[in-house]
């Protein structure tokens, strides 16, 4: 009875949390968890679309030995946050070598994502914390990923370990 009792609370606690997420009007596990990177092509022009990969791809090798090393978010919006000038040195001379004269803007800011799936993790939509790299007039289609935990940028150990808060709490009951 003990045990059918505390499951029963431990639902309810889950009800009320998930109300609670949900009438205080965003994620709050995307505001506190996640630094997301988001890069946006000059126009939806085929060359601005491709030169957007190609930046994408410099960014990721320089933001990649940083990025690994962070051990929590607040360390990873430090660190990216003191690289925005070398970001944009990487992704104008990335531009400048294919022939493009525009150059980039990167800042750390709060921005609105729809939800996204990266292989088995899910990030609702909500306001996330991320990297902005506008090429040129940013008015083209993006590229989103995420940097802190590293799903993008890893020291190629992918050794990125998630935990559902519900199984912890269903898991924590079953031992008793």
């Amino acid at each position: 009875m003990k045990k059918i009792l505390a499951v029963a609370a431990a639902v309810l606690a889950i009800i009320a949390t998930i109300y609670f997420m949900s009438t205080a009007g965003g994620n709050a596990a995307a505001e506190t968890d996640y630094l997301r990177i988001h890069v946006r092509a000059n126009s939806n022009s085929r060359t601005d679309q491709n030169i957007k990969y190609i930046v994408k791809d410099e960014v990721v090798k320089f933001i990649t030995p940083y990025a690994a090393e962070c051990t929590d978010k607040q360390k990873a919006m430090q660190v990216i946050g003191g690289l925005l000038k070398e970001i944009e040195k990487v992704c104008d001379k990335t531009l400048a070598a294919h022939g493009f004269s525009y150059k980039s803007k990167a800042e750390v800011r709060e921005e609105q994502f729809p939800t996204r799936v990266y292989g088995e993790l899910t990030l609702e939509n909500g306001l996330y914390d991320a990297l902005i790299i506008e090429l040129g007039s940013g008015t083209g289609d993006n590229w989103w990923c995420v940097i802190y935990p590293p799903l993008c940028f890893t020291s190629g150990n992918g050794n990125v370990q998630y935990r559902s808060a519900i199984m912890d709490i269903i898991n924590k009951f079953k031992r008793k």
